[in-house]
C-alpha cells in the first residue's frame, strides 16, 4: 500500500496536539517514559551504531571537516553516555507546576507564578546525532514536544534514534507525536518549520553562520540562537603560571571543535616573558597551529620564528580547530576591551591572583558564562547538572548560557480569589 510522507505543517500539528497532553501529564508519567527512551537506546545499539557507520563513511567520503566527523561519531561509550543523560535528566526535578513566586495582595487575592511548558520546540541542529535524544529528553521532561530537523551528514543516525525514542515514549504512555522528525532536508523545508505560527512555540538552531542568516530572513515564530563560540582566556599579571598553561591547554587542546573551546589567548604583558615560551611549547606540542601579534612573537623564545602573524580576521573567528590567536595585553581593562570587541558572548575566562582583577573581570566581561580560574570548556549544561542542553544561549532573552528543563518553561499567573470584584 502507497503511504505518504506527513507535510511540516502536519507533523507541527500533531506535536501541538501532543503538547497539550504532556503538559497535563504528571511528572512519573514522563519520568517513567524517559526511563523507556534509556532502555530502548542501550537495546538498540547495534541498528543505532549501523546507521552511524553508514553517515561517517559518506562523511568521509565527501570530506567533511574532522571537528564535524567528531561530533558526527557514535561509539558503544558514547551511546551509553546518551542514555546515562537520559537517566539523569528523568531524575530532576520537575519544573512544571512549579511556584516560582507568590504573594497576597491587600484585597485578598492570592498571585503566583507557575512554570509551566513552552508547547512545542523545534530543534534544528547539524551534524550531532547525541542532539537528537538531549533534546527530546529535555523537552518531555519539561511537557514539551519536539520536532527535530537534523542534517543531511547525520541522516541515518538521526532517523534510527528518533524512531527508537518515539517508540519508546509512546509504548510509555506518551502520546503520538511527542518526539517527530522531518526528513525532507532542503531550505524551504526549514523555512514552513519556522513560519508555524501559533503552532511551533520556539526554534532553536544549532548550527553554522548560514542556517542562522535563514532563520533571521524567514522566522516568524521565536528564536533562541544556540551561538559560536569565540572564547578566550586571559592570563593576568598575578597568574598562577602552572594554572594558567593547563587552563589554556585544556580550553584549546581538550577538544577543539566545539563551541567552549577558547579560539584567543591574551596575557598580561608583565608575565608574558615567562608565561609564553612554555605555553606555546605545550600547545604547538598539542598540535596546535599559534597565530600570534607582534608583541607575543617577540617574546615567545625558540618559537617566534614558527608563528604566524595574527590578522583582524584571526580575532574574529570561531576556528573550531586547532588554531589558536595569541595577543599581549597591558591591563586586565585592555583584556575586557579586546573581548567585549570580539567575544561571540559565549565563555570567557581570567586566570589570576587578584580578587580586585577577578572582579573587574567578572563584572567587566558581557559574556553568558564567565570563568576566574577555570577552563572554559566547562559551559555545558551536562556538567552544570542539567543532565544535558539544548543548546547554549548568548541571547539575554528569555534564556542565556545551557538551555536545560527550566529554560523550557515559562510561567503563567495563577490568582485565586474569594469573590473578589474590581471597583
Amino acid at each position: 500500500m502507497a503511504t505518504t510522507t506527513p507535510t511540516v505543517a502536519e507533523v507541527c500539528a500533531q506535536a501541538k496536539a501532543a503538547s497539550r497532553s504532556l503538559a497535563a501529564l504528571p511528572s512519573g508519567a514522563r519520568d517513567a517514559a524517559l526511563e523507556a527512551m534509556a532502555e530502548a537506546l542501550e537495546r538498540g545499539g547495534p541498528e543505532i551504531l549501523e546507521a552511524n557507520d553508514r553517515d561517517m563513511e559518506a562523511g568521509r567520503e565527501s570530506g567533511l571537516h574532522s571537528a564535524l566527523l567528531d561530533r558526527l561519531e557514535l561509539t558503544e561509550e558514547r551511546l551509553g553516555g546518551i542514555a546515562a543523560d537520559v537517566r539523569t535528566i528523568a531524575g530532576l526535578p520537575d519544573p512544571v507546576g512549579e511556584t516560582i513566586d507568590g504573594h497576597r495582595l491587600p484585597n485578598g487575592l492570592d498571585v503566583r507564578r507557575v512554570r509551566v511548558p513552552l508547547g512545542v520546540v523545534a530543534v534544528v541542529y547539524e551534524a550531532r546525532p547525541n542532539v537528537t535524544i538531549d533534546c527530546s529528553a529535555l523537552c518531555l521532561k519539561s511537557g514539551n514536544a519536539i520536532v527535530l530537523r537534523g542534517s543531511s551528514n547525520a541522516a541515518h543516525s538521526n532517523a534510527v534514534l528518533a524512531q527508537v525514542a518515539d517508540q519508546a515514549v509512546v509504548n510509555a504512555g506518551l502520546p503520538g507525536g511527542s518526539i517527530s522528525i522531518l526528513t525532507g532536508g532542503d531550505r524551504d523545508e526549514l523555512r514552513e518549520l519556522a513560519t508555524q505560527d501559533g503552532v511551533v512555540d520556539l526554534v532553536i538552531p544549532r548550527g553554522g553562520e548560514g542556517l542562522k542568516a535563514v532563520l533571521k530572513e524567514h522566522a516568524t515564530v521565536p528564536v533562541i540562537y544556540a551561538a559560536a563560540g569565540n572564547c578566550h582566556v586571559y592570563v593576568d599579571a598575578t597568574a598562577d603560571l602552572d594554572h594558567a598553561t593547563a587552563i589554556a591547554v585544556n580550553a584549546k587542546v581538550q577538544r577543539p571543535g566545539v563551541c567552549n573551546a577558547i579560539e584567543t589567548l591574551l596575557v598580561h604583558a608583565d608575565v608574558a616573558a615567562d608565561f609564553l615560551p612554555r605555553a606555546l611549547r605545550e600547545l604547538r606540542e598539542s598540535g596546535v597551529e599559534l597565530r600570534a601579534d607582534g608583541r607575543a612573537r617577540s617574546l615567545a623564545g625558540e618559537l617566534a620564528d614558527s608563528l604566524r602573524d595574527a590578522t583582524e580576521e584571526d580575532w574574529a573567528t570561531e576556528y573550531l580547530a586547532l588554531i589558536l590567536a595569541v595577543k599581549v595585553v597591558d591591563s586586565t581593562e585592555e583584556a575586557i576591551e579586546h573581548i567585549g570587541r570580539y567575544s561571540s558572548g559565549h565563555s570567557e575566562a581570567i586566570v589570576t591572583g587578584s580578587t580586585d582583577a577577578a572582579q573587574a573581570f567578572t563584572g567587566g566581561v558581557d559574556a553568558a558564562c564567565v570563568y576566574v580560574n577555570a577552563s572554559t570548556r566547562f559551559t555545558d549544561g551536562g556538567v552544570f547538572g542539567m543532565g544535558a542542553e539544548i543548546g547554549n544561549s548568548t541571547q539575554k532573552l528569555h534564556a542565556r548560557g545551557p538551555i536545560g528543563v527550566r529554560e523550557l518553561t515559562t510561567f503563567k499567573y495563577v490568582i485565586e480569589g474569594s469573590g473578589q470584584v474590581r471597583e
